[in-house]
């Protein structure tokens, strides 16, 4: 488990969390069933290293001063959308005895056979809604395509069953299909379709005038 050091923060003028930025470390919160609320900061970049080799989904043991750490994960942030940037956090207290409800992203492993005939591979999920144990969720769920016909589909009802997790999807979701190629005909006709001048309005009135 990754360590992420933090100081309390008291002060919530804009002036101290400008100054807060100019250290190097961005403000956020700490909350959860069994903890109080707590002003932070952070080094940004550090937490960023984590989630890039841990996963969003990491679970980060939060040294806050001397307290006793805290087991936490993202629940929210926000970026700077000119520089890129992190500039806020949310963590969130986890109990490791208490399930929680998160994200987990789809893996898709493999060529389709159908490929090969010309079958475009759809997907149209990109994430799975999961509920675990901390320790228990996974870093991803992986699908394997390579067997998909053309007219194949991958539902939810097709994924295997785990004794750590359980989805919280309709069954009847697809995840992945295999689509037939488009033939001629078709590209001809939506061609002609696309290049076809609209009939306008009030032309055939004018023109028995």
């Amino acid at each position: 488990m990754a360590t992420l050091k933090a100081v309390k923060r008291e002060d919530h003028r804009l002036s101290v969390t400008n100054k807060i930025r100019k250290d190097g470390l961005i403000p956020g919160v700490v909350y959860g069933k069994k903890t109080e609320n707590q002003s932070i900061a952070i080094d940004g970049l550090e937490l960023l290293k984590i989630l890039r080799e841990e996963g969003r989904n990491a679970i980060i043991s939060l040294q806050i001063g001397e307290d006793k750490p805290l087991e936490v994960m993202l629940h929210d942030h926000q970026m700077d959308a000119i520089r890129n940037e992190l500039v806020h956090v949310d963590l969130f207290a986890v109990d490791m005895d208490e399930e929680i409800d998160v994200e987990v992203a789809i893996v898709i492993d493999g060529e389709p056979v159908g490929s090969k005939d010309g079958g475009i591979l759809q997907q149209p999920v990109f994430e799975l809604a999961v509920r675990a144990k901390p320790n228990n969720i996974p870093d991803e769920i992986k699908i394997d395509v390579s067997s998909l016909q053309i007219g194949d589909v991958i539902t939810v009802a097709d994924l295997e069953t785990s004794t750590d997790y359980t989805i919280f999807e309709d069954e009847d979701t697809t995840i992945a299909t295999v689509l037939p190629p488009e033939s001629e005909e078709e590209e001809e006709t939506e061609a002609v379709d696309a290049s076809a001048e609209p009939e306008l309005i009030g032309a055939e009135d004018k023109e028995e005038e």
